[in-house]
């Protein structure tokens, strides 16, 4: 074997990862084997390059292309995002116009109303989301989270609350690994030198997420509500109860369905808002020609200009009203993971966009003739031969809307979990084609209970609608930070072009942002409590997890230490195989130390496992394990990788035989061979921890309560880490740690 292979650290910091050449030079050559040094590497280059290394193996990882689709599967996809992604959007007719109070409104403010929603939707939606924001995607996966995701695979960030994106070199060639940007902008290095900004950073990305979820509980009950409410129109006899009793019905039977699938939940769903958008449409041509045709001429901005100039300060608060006509497009974004870019773009741009631009149109065409029938414009603008089916279309379009969020929702939490700031929940993937369609039952309940107890402590009132969308804006706001920071860093745009994207979005949204504070002390203060409820739970689970993290880095044996501990003579070595699971990728974690000096005692094969979950289906068997040799003799580095529908299962004799042929396929010694199969013959055990952590009484109270309180209340109500293992119980041991930091 030629010198100059490449070393693969998992003890080393990502940036210490380098090609190691014995003779001085760097060279690209990765083989598989299990041998790394040359034949004339003297004794003292393998005990100095031994010390260093805790991953041996030479790794040529499977290369994961993207998946791609045809025309037809586009077109499918496209089909099933209606029933999904654009139902919020697309039910926004619904109480829009109604919102809106205005006086004695004339045609000339009408035609201004709908010349703002239409280049509300244009601007915000059609360019900013479907045209721009959809590109900054994460491997498939969309939202705040997947942007974040983004930046951390190209900017190092090396603040201690940041959120840590552990990555390996032999990542490289994976689908969902993308290298290190190579471009030097002041932007970067501003980003990589400023800790303060990465803190600053990360805490948008946690506030944003959570109010995606808090809009994600709230936007359930709102829209079927508003739906259930043209009932009340044709009948005195329905009373607001009656209202919130069904309304409460059908969200339980909305949640109930979600362990379907959401390629299920598409295929139902779908035809219902495809009826919705051709009916609506249809109904909106309609009343184009029958009460105002010259009405498409409000497609002018000039008349915004206009309506703001003779209205004032009545136009700027109205702003809020018109804000949800988009308040859908949010999740549209973070529900990307569910389909993809092309089927979104298609379904939008040609169906969805022009159906609703109609809707619009027309209501405020009836609106000419009638403008007293502003506040219940959707339903008075339906022709009467038409309204009860319209009613049933409309009401089941509401519920077929609360969709988009409820799975954004989940798509948020699952990105969430990824990068170790939401607590563990168990995460469901419904579809063995496409790896982004997940379900929660946990979060499913919560979800659940957050609408049905808005729906009945608000009794359904104006409050409640007074909170819809109102946290949007600011999560909208993010995402254009984020998705500049996208392009000066990653895209590397010219800097005319950020400017342009930045400086129009950041002052259109600060305008809707303004008007929208009207409303927090009308109940749009609502959506800001669920977010700070779950912005508590993801801070105190990311601080507790971040200290963790680094308290283990700090406190992992080096090879030396491991090597006295084995060595030491009254230490004793029954037969057999130790694995050692931990989510410690880099380094040697503090169980194996805690184990040994409280057993003295540990089997003669001891490997240190870590598992993964990647972005694909499934891993195929003989690419499943990735091992390594140790400094000290029969410690070993085993890394367990799994696809997303793989049963992560580590019992049973196949898989320590599994174990045992890899790392017979790296020992350079007939003798330890007969070692490994001697140990395979007298089983194994398994270690896992349970850590515990407890504020160091010097730390400030602030620290001692989150640690103390929060994150340790957390820890015991969620899944434990090795939870969604299949390990043998009969050979399982857990050891418990407590970690004052």
């Amino acid at each position: 074997m030629e010198a100059g292979t490449k070393i693969i650290d998992l003890m080393a910091e990502e940036e210490d990862l380098e090609y190691l050449d014995i003779n001085g030079s760097c060279t690209n050559n990765i083989i598989n084997g299990a041998t790394i040094l040359p034949s004339d590497t003297s004794s003292e280059q393998r005990v100095a390059i031994d010390r260093s290394l805790s991953f041996t193996k030479i790794y040529s990882p499977p290369v994961y292309k993207p998946k791609t689709y045809n025309g037809i599967q586009t077109l499918v996809l496209a089909y099933q995002s209606l029933g999904v992604v654009y139902g919020d959007l697309g039910t926004s007719p619904l109480n829009v116009l109604s919102s809106i109070t205005l006086p004695d409104p004339s045609e000339e403010d009408l035609l201004g109303i709908l010349s703002l929603i239409v280049w509300t939707t244009t601007v915000l939606v059609l360019i900013k989301y479907v045209f721009i924001v959809l590109h900054a995607d994460d491997h498939g996966e969309g939202g705040t989270f997947a942007l974040y995701s983004y930046l951390c695979r190209h900017i190092n960030f090396s603040s201690k609350f940041t959120i840590r994106n552990t990555r390996l070199e032999s990542d490289r060639n994976m689908r969902y690994y993308s290298q290190g940007s190579c471009i030097k902008s002041t932007t970067k290095r501003f980003l990589e030198g400023s800790t303060k900004a990465q803190t600053l950073l990360t805490f948008l990305v946690l506030l944003g997420t959570c109010m995606v979820i808090g809009d994600g509980a709230l936007t359930p009950a709102t829209c079927v509500l508003s739906a259930l409410q043209g009932i009340q129109t044709r009948s005195s006899k329905i009373s607001q109860e009656d209202v919130v009793l069904l309304a409460v019905v059908l969200l339980v039977a909305l949640f109930a369905f979600q362990s379907c699938g959401t390629s299920k939940v598409g295929f139902c769903f779908s035809p219902i808002m495809v009826t919705w958008f051709v009916l609506n449409a249809a109904v909106g041509i309609y009343n184009i020609i029958r009460y105002h045709p010259s009405i498409l001429k409000g497609l002018s901005p000039l008349y915004i200009y206009k309506f703001f100039e003779r209205r004032g300060k009545t136009a700027w608060d109205i702003l809020g009203a018109v804000f949800l006509s988009i308040t859908g497009a949010e999740a549209m974004f973070a529900d990307l993971g569910h389909f993809n870019k092309r089927a979104i773009q298609l379904a939008f741009s040609l169906f969805v966009y022009p159906a609703v631009i109609l809707t619009y149109a027309g209501e405020v065409a009836y609106l000419v003739q009638y403008p007293d029938q502003l506040s219940n414009a959707y339903y008075a603008s339906i022709p009467e031969q038409i309204y009860w089916p319209m009613f049933v279309v409309s009401t089941l379009s509401a519920v077929v809307s609360s969709q988009s969020m409820i799975s954004a929702t989940f798509s948020i939490v699952k990105q969430s979990m990824a990068l170790g700031c939401f607590p563990r929940v168990n995460i469901i993937h419904t579809s063995s084609k496409h790896e982004g369609q997940v379900y929660s039952p946990e979060i499913n309940y919560i979800l659940m209970v957050i609408c049905v107890g808005l729906v009945i402590g608000f009794k359904g009132g104006v409050q409640l609608s007074n909170a819809y969308g109102v946290v949007v804006i600011w999560v909208m706001i993010i995402t254009t930070c984020l998705t500049t920071l996208v392009m000066l860093v990653i895209w590397d745009t010219n800097f005319l072009l950020v400017c342009a994207f930045f400086f129009p979005y950041i002052l259109i949204e600060g305008a809707f942002m303004t008007s929208l504070l009207n409303k927090i002390p009308q109940g749009g203060w609502v959506p800001f409590a669920i977010s700070a409820v779950f912005l508590v739970v993801m801070f105190s689970w990311t601080y507790g997890r971040s200290k963790k993290s680094l308290y283990e880095e700090e406190r992992k044996m080096s090879l030396t230490e491991i090597g006295q501990m084995l060595s030491t003579t009254n230490l004793y070595r029954p037969p057999g195989f130790c694995f050692f699971c931990t989510d410690l990728v880099n380094g040697i974690p503090p169980i194996v130390r805690r184990y040994i000096q409280h057993t003295n005692s540990v089997r003669e094969i001891m490997v240190i496992i870590t598992v993964r979950t990647l972005p694909i289906k499934s891993v195929l068997p003989e690419e499943r394990l990735v091992v390594g040799k140790l400094g000290p003799d029969g410690v070993y580095r085993c890394l367990v990788q799994f696809g997303y529908k793989d049963s992560p299962g580590m019992d049973g004799e196949d898989f320590i035989a599994l174990v045992v042929g890899k790392l017979c396929e790296i020992s350079e010694t007939t003798g330890e061979k007969r070692k490994l199969r001697l140990a395979e013959e007298s089983g194994a055990v398994f270690v896992v921890g349970r850590t515990i952590l407890k504020s160091n009484k010097k730390k400030g109270w602030f620290a001692r309560f989150v640690i103390d309180y929060l994150y340790r209340f957390l820890q015991k109500n969620c899944r434990a880490a090795v939870s969604a293992l299949i390990v043998p119980p009969e050979s399982t041991l857990q050891i418990g740690m407590v970690y004052e930091i």
